[in-house]
C-alpha cells in the first residue's frame, strides 16, 4: 500500500518544502501511535503536539481537524479518488473505474501496518464511523458527474443507477476493510474488495 514515488517534477525542490513534509509526517505518525495506544477520543491535540515537538498552532497549520490526523485530510482523499476515476479510459466500465479509484485511495497509506491501524481505529471508534459516513455520502455525490455518463443510457434513470453503483462500491470497501481488520491484516484488502463486489453482483 505504499504510495507511488513522486516524479521529479512533483518532488519538493526547496529545504522549506522538505522540512514541512518531514514535520507533517512526524505529526501524522505521532498521532497514529497515540490513537492506537490510548484511543482516538482519549488523545488530545495538545498531547499530539507535545509528543511531536511542535506547538498546537503549528499542528493546525498542517491539519485542520483532529480527524485529519488519522489519514491526512478528507480533501486529499476525495481529490485522489476523483482524479483516479477521471483518468480512466472513456470506454472503461463503471466497476472498473471505481476499482481504480479505490486502489488509488488505498495507495495513500504509507505502509500496510499504518493502513491496518487506521482502519482499525475507524471501525472501532463511534465518532470516526459517524464522520466517515457523512464524508462518504459527500464523496458519492461528488462522483455522480463522473460515473453517470458511463451508465447505459438506453435503460434510463442513469442518476439512480449511478448512485446505486457508487454506494455499492463504498459498501464493498467498508465490508472488505472490516474483514481485513477482523483478520488482523491477513491477505490483501483489494482481494477482499473483489470478493465483496462479486458477491453483490452475483
Amino acid at each position: 500500500m505504499k504510495q507511488e514515488a513522486t516524479s521529479a517534477t512533483d518532488a519538493p525542490t526547496t529545504l522549506w518544502d522538505r522540512t514541512r513534509q518531514l514535520a507533517s509526517q512526524e505529526i501524522l505518525e505521532t498521532a497514529l501511535r497515540l490513537f492506537t495506544e490510548q484511543g482516538y477520543d482519549e488523545t488530545t491535540i495538545a498531547q499530539i503536539a507535545r509528543e511531536a515537538g511542535v506547538s498546537q498552532r503549528t499542528l493546525f497549520r498542517y491539519f485542520g481537524t483532529k480527524e485529519d490526523l488519522l489519514g491526512g485530510g478528507q480533501g486529499r482523499f476525495g481529490q485522489v479518488l476523483m482524479d483516479a476515476i477521471s483518468e480512466q479510459p472513456v470506454d472503461a466500465g463503471v466497476w472498473e473505474v471505481l476499482r481504480a479509484g479505490v486502489t488509488a485511495v488505498l495507495a495513500l497509506h504509507e505502509s500496510r501496518e499504518q493502513a491496518l491501524e487506521r482502519f482499525r481505529l475507524l471501525h472501532n471508534t463511534a465518532s470516526l464511523r459517524a464522520g466517515w459516513l457523512e464524508k462518504r455520502l459527500r464523496f458519492q455525490e461528488n462522483l455522480l458527474p463522473l460515473i453517470e455518463p458511463r451508465m447505459d443510457a438506453a435503460a434510463g434513470h442513469e442518476g439512480a443507477k449511478a448512485r446505486a453503483v457508487i454506494a455499492t462500491a463504498f459498501a464493498c470497501l467498508d465490508a472488505a476493510s472490516m474483514t481485513w481488520v477482523a483478520d488482523d491484516g491477513a491477505g490483501e484488502i483489494m482481494d477482499l474488495y473483489d470478493e465483496c463486489l462479486a458477491a453483490v453482483r452475483g
